[in-house]
Protein backbone atom coordinates (compact mmCIF):
# COMPACT_ATOMS: atom_id res chain seq x y z
CA UNK A 1 0.00 0.00 0.00
CA UNK A 2 0.87 3.33 -1.18
CA UNK A 3 2.12 5.66 1.94
CA UNK A 4 2.77 8.78 -0.25
CA UNK A 5 0.11 11.10 1.60
CA UNK A 6 -2.65 7.70 3.29
CA UNK A 7 -1.35 8.82 6.93
CA UNK A 8 -1.93 12.83 6.23
CA UNK A 9 -5.86 12.41 5.40
CA UNK A 10 -6.46 8.44 6.35
CA UNK A 11 -9.93 8.64 7.77
CA UNK A 12 -9.96 7.23 11.71
CA UNK A 13 -12.26 4.12 10.72
CA UNK A 14 -13.26 2.14 13.54
CA UNK A 15 -13.23 -0.86 11.16
CA UNK A 16 -12.11 -4.48 10.30
CA UNK A 17 -12.05 -4.07 6.96
CA UNK A 18 -7.71 -4.54 6.73
CA UNK A 19 -8.70 -7.86 8.11
CA UNK A 20 -11.97 -8.95 5.96
CA UNK A 21 -11.34 -6.90 2.75
CA UNK A 22 -7.62 -6.59 2.30
CA UNK A 23 -7.63 -6.54 -1.19
CA UNK A 24 -10.38 -4.38 -1.90
CA UNK A 25 -8.61 -1.87 0.80
CA UNK A 26 -5.53 -2.08 -0.67
CA UNK A 27 -6.84 -0.61 -4.34
CA UNK A 28 -9.05 1.71 -3.01
CA UNK A 29 -6.79 3.20 -0.65
CA UNK A 30 -4.09 3.81 -2.81
CA UNK A 31 -6.53 5.25 -5.32
CA UNK A 32 -8.56 7.62 -2.87
CA UNK A 33 -5.48 8.56 -0.49
CA UNK A 34 -2.48 8.65 -2.96
CA UNK A 35 -3.72 8.81 -7.08
CA UNK A 36 -6.83 11.06 -6.74
CA UNK A 37 -5.00 13.87 -4.23
CA UNK A 38 -1.98 13.41 -6.11
CA UNK A 39 -3.12 13.58 -9.20
CA UNK A 40 -1.07 16.78 -11.02
CA UNK A 41 -2.68 19.91 -11.89
CA UNK A 42 -6.04 18.34 -9.95
CA UNK A 43 -4.92 19.20 -6.33
CA UNK A 44 -6.55 21.07 -2.96
CA UNK A 45 -5.18 22.50 -0.45
CA UNK A 46 -5.99 20.61 2.41
CA UNK A 47 -8.66 22.91 3.76
CA UNK A 48 -10.59 23.33 0.28
CA UNK A 49 -10.23 19.54 0.09
CA UNK A 50 -11.67 18.64 3.35
CA UNK A 51 -14.59 21.10 2.86
CA UNK A 52 -15.13 19.78 -0.48
CA UNK A 53 -15.31 15.91 1.10
CA UNK A 54 -17.14 16.80 4.30
CA UNK A 55 -19.60 18.47 1.89
CA UNK A 56 -19.98 15.60 -0.45
CA UNK A 57 -20.45 13.18 1.76
CA UNK A 58 -23.30 14.92 3.42
CA UNK A 59 -24.70 15.17 0.16
CA UNK A 60 -24.54 11.41 -0.78
CA UNK A 61 -25.55 10.90 3.01
CA UNK A 62 -22.22 8.67 3.61
CA UNK A 63 -22.51 8.77 7.63
CA UNK A 64 -19.81 6.31 8.51
CA UNK A 65 -17.62 7.73 6.77
CA UNK A 66 -18.14 11.16 7.33
CA UNK A 67 -17.83 10.38 10.98
CA UNK A 68 -13.91 9.27 10.32
CA UNK A 69 -13.56 12.10 8.16
CA UNK A 70 -14.31 15.13 10.76
CA UNK A 71 -10.96 14.43 13.03
CA UNK A 72 -9.19 14.16 10.45
CA UNK A 73 -10.23 17.37 9.37
CA UNK A 74 -9.85 18.92 12.51
CA UNK A 75 -6.07 17.40 12.40
CA UNK A 76 -5.93 19.57 9.35
CA UNK A 77 -6.53 22.69 10.80
CA UNK A 78 -10.04 22.66 9.81
CA UNK A 79 -11.84 24.69 12.72
CA UNK A 80 -14.95 23.16 14.44
CA UNK A 81 -16.99 25.84 13.09
CA UNK A 82 -16.17 25.29 9.84
CA UNK A 83 -16.79 22.31 10.63
CA UNK A 84 -20.28 23.24 12.28
CA UNK A 85 -21.19 26.03 9.51
CA UNK A 86 -20.56 23.25 6.50
CA UNK A 87 -23.17 21.03 8.54
CA UNK A 88 -25.57 23.70 9.01
CA UNK A 89 -25.75 25.27 5.30
CA UNK A 90 -26.54 21.76 4.60
CA UNK A 91 -29.49 21.64 5.99
CA UNK A 92 -31.07 24.20 3.64
CA UNK A 93 -30.12 21.69 0.33
CA UNK A 94 -30.66 18.51 1.76
CA UNK A 95 -33.37 19.03 4.71
CA UNK A 96 -33.41 18.70 8.10
CA UNK A 97 -34.13 14.69 8.08
CA UNK A 98 -31.00 13.89 5.93
CA UNK A 99 -28.74 16.17 7.65
CA UNK A 100 -29.64 15.31 11.67
CA UNK A 101 -27.30 12.48 11.66
CA UNK A 102 -24.18 13.96 10.85
CA UNK A 103 -25.06 16.89 13.49
CA UNK A 104 -25.09 14.46 15.91
CA UNK A 105 -22.26 12.83 14.37
CA UNK A 106 -20.04 16.06 14.80
CA UNK A 107 -21.37 16.81 17.93
CA UNK A 108 -20.18 13.00 19.18
CA UNK A 109 -16.46 13.83 17.11
CA UNK A 110 -16.24 17.26 19.29
CA UNK A 111 -17.02 15.81 22.48
CA UNK A 112 -14.50 13.21 22.57
CA UNK A 113 -12.05 15.70 21.23
CA UNK A 114 -12.92 17.88 24.26
CA UNK A 115 -14.48 20.62 22.05
CA UNK A 116 -16.52 22.65 24.23
CA UNK A 117 -20.36 23.28 23.04
CA UNK A 118 -21.93 25.07 21.89
CA UNK A 119 -19.30 26.41 19.43
CA UNK A 120 -19.47 30.53 19.62
CA UNK A 121 -22.54 32.19 17.78
CA UNK A 122 -22.06 33.18 13.98
CA UNK A 123 -25.10 35.26 13.13
CA UNK A 124 -25.18 38.21 11.87
CA UNK A 125 -29.17 38.86 10.99
CA UNK A 126 -32.40 39.38 13.40
CA UNK A 127 -35.86 38.40 12.04
CA UNK A 128 -36.45 41.89 10.93
CA UNK A 129 -33.44 41.96 8.65
CA UNK A 130 -32.38 38.17 7.35
CA UNK A 131 -35.08 39.09 3.81
CA UNK A 132 -33.07 42.29 3.09
CA UNK A 133 -29.41 41.22 3.75
CA UNK A 134 -29.99 37.47 2.28
CA UNK A 135 -31.13 39.26 -0.90
CA UNK A 136 -27.91 41.30 -1.18
CA UNK A 137 -25.72 37.87 -0.71
CA UNK A 138 -28.25 36.72 -3.61
CA UNK A 139 -27.16 39.85 -5.69
CA UNK A 140 -23.67 39.53 -4.27
CA UNK A 141 -23.21 36.05 -5.47
CA UNK A 142 -25.70 35.91 -8.80
CA UNK A 143 -25.81 39.27 -9.78
CA UNK A 144 -28.14 42.67 -9.94
CA UNK A 145 -31.11 40.85 -11.67
CA UNK A 146 -31.27 39.04 -7.69
CA UNK A 147 -32.48 42.42 -6.68
CA UNK A 148 -36.48 41.59 -6.71
CA UNK A 149 -36.55 37.79 -7.08
CA UNK A 150 -37.78 37.13 -3.92
CA UNK A 151 -41.34 38.81 -5.17
CA UNK A 152 -40.94 36.94 -8.14
CA UNK A 153 -42.78 33.80 -9.20
CA UNK A 154 -47.26 32.75 -9.16
CA UNK A 155 -48.93 34.02 -6.48
CA UNK A 156 -49.71 30.60 -5.07
CA UNK A 157 -45.49 29.60 -4.84
CA UNK A 158 -43.87 33.09 -4.88
CA UNK A 159 -43.00 32.40 -0.97
CA UNK A 160 -40.72 29.98 -1.49
CA UNK A 161 -38.65 32.28 -3.39
CA UNK A 162 -38.83 34.77 -0.27
CA UNK A 163 -38.06 31.98 1.88
CA UNK A 164 -35.16 31.54 -0.37
CA UNK A 165 -33.50 35.01 0.13
CA UNK A 166 -34.32 35.11 3.78
CA UNK A 167 -34.08 31.47 5.12
CA UNK A 168 -31.22 30.22 2.70
CA UNK A 169 -29.21 33.07 2.15
CA UNK A 170 -30.24 35.55 4.60
CA UNK A 171 -29.84 32.71 7.38
CA UNK A 172 -27.11 30.16 6.02
CA UNK A 173 -24.84 32.51 4.04
CA UNK A 174 -24.82 35.57 6.21
CA UNK A 175 -23.09 33.80 8.95
CA UNK A 176 -19.65 34.18 9.72
CA UNK A 177 -16.74 31.21 9.92
CA UNK A 178 -17.13 30.36 6.31
CA UNK A 179 -16.72 33.17 3.12
CA UNK A 180 -18.79 33.36 -0.01
CA UNK A 181 -16.01 31.43 -1.51
CA UNK A 182 -16.57 28.92 0.70
CA UNK A 183 -20.08 28.77 0.85
CA UNK A 184 -20.43 27.93 -2.95
CA UNK A 185 -18.31 25.60 -2.41
CA UNK A 186 -19.84 23.72 -0.33
CA UNK A 187 -23.26 24.38 -1.95
CA UNK A 188 -21.75 22.67 -5.41
CA UNK A 189 -20.69 19.85 -3.52
CA UNK A 190 -24.06 18.99 -1.79
CA UNK A 191 -26.05 19.27 -5.24
CA UNK A 192 -23.59 17.54 -7.17
CA UNK A 193 -23.18 14.28 -4.30
CA UNK A 194 -26.93 14.38 -3.95
CA UNK A 195 -27.74 13.82 -8.22
CA UNK A 196 -30.54 14.72 -9.55
CA UNK A 197 -30.58 18.40 -8.88
CA UNK A 198 -28.45 18.92 -12.34
CA UNK A 199 -30.38 22.72 -12.96
CA UNK A 200 -29.54 24.07 -9.22
CA UNK A 201 -25.83 21.96 -9.97
CA UNK A 202 -25.60 24.16 -13.31
CA UNK A 203 -26.51 27.59 -11.25
CA UNK A 204 -24.50 27.17 -8.81
CA UNK A 205 -21.81 25.96 -10.78
CA UNK A 206 -21.86 29.15 -13.10
CA UNK A 207 -22.19 31.35 -9.07
CA UNK A 208 -18.79 29.68 -8.07
CA UNK A 209 -17.04 30.66 -11.08
CA UNK A 210 -18.88 34.55 -10.89
CA UNK A 211 -17.00 34.71 -7.54
CA UNK A 212 -13.59 33.47 -8.79
CA UNK A 213 -14.24 29.47 -8.08
CA UNK A 214 -13.28 29.02 -11.50
CA UNK A 215 -13.84 25.97 -13.88
CA UNK A 216 -10.24 24.73 -13.72
CA UNK A 217 -11.07 24.38 -9.90
CA UNK A 218 -14.47 23.20 -9.58
CA UNK A 219 -12.60 20.26 -12.08
CA UNK A 220 -10.64 20.18 -8.96
CA UNK A 221 -12.90 20.03 -6.34
CA UNK A 222 -15.26 16.84 -8.56
CA UNK A 223 -12.21 14.89 -9.07
CA UNK A 224 -11.32 14.85 -5.74
CA UNK A 225 -14.64 14.00 -4.52
CA UNK A 226 -14.92 11.58 -6.66
CA UNK A 227 -13.80 8.33 -4.62
CA UNK A 228 -16.64 9.51 -2.08
CA UNK A 229 -19.77 9.58 -4.97
CA UNK A 230 -18.87 8.01 -7.47
CA UNK A 231 -18.30 8.46 -11.20
CA UNK A 232 -22.09 8.79 -12.23
CA UNK A 233 -22.46 11.80 -10.24
CA UNK A 234 -19.25 13.02 -10.67
CA UNK A 235 -19.46 13.01 -14.65
CA UNK A 236 -23.37 14.90 -14.64
CA UNK A 237 -21.55 17.57 -12.60
CA UNK A 238 -18.46 17.81 -14.72
CA UNK A 239 -21.34 18.44 -17.72
CA UNK A 240 -22.83 20.80 -15.28
CA UNK A 241 -19.83 22.52 -14.91
CA UNK A 242 -19.31 22.45 -19.36
CA UNK A 243 -22.27 24.00 -19.44
CA UNK A 244 -22.08 27.16 -16.98
CA UNK A 245 -18.73 27.67 -18.51
CA UNK A 246 -20.60 28.73 -21.71
CA UNK A 247 -22.07 31.77 -19.95
CA UNK A 248 -18.97 33.24 -17.92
Amino acid sequence: MSEKYNTKILPVYETDLKETDPEFIEFFYNFAFDEVVNEEGRTLDDRTRMLAILSALLGCQGIDQFRAMVPTALDLGITPVEIKETVYQAVAYLGIGRVLPFLNAVNDVFRSKGISLPLEGQSTTTPADRREKGTQVQMDIFGEQMKDFYKSGPEESKHINRWLAANCFGDYYTRTGLNYNDRELITFCFIAAQGGCEPQLTSHAAANMKIGNNKQFLINVISQCLPYIGYPRSLNALTCVNEASKNI
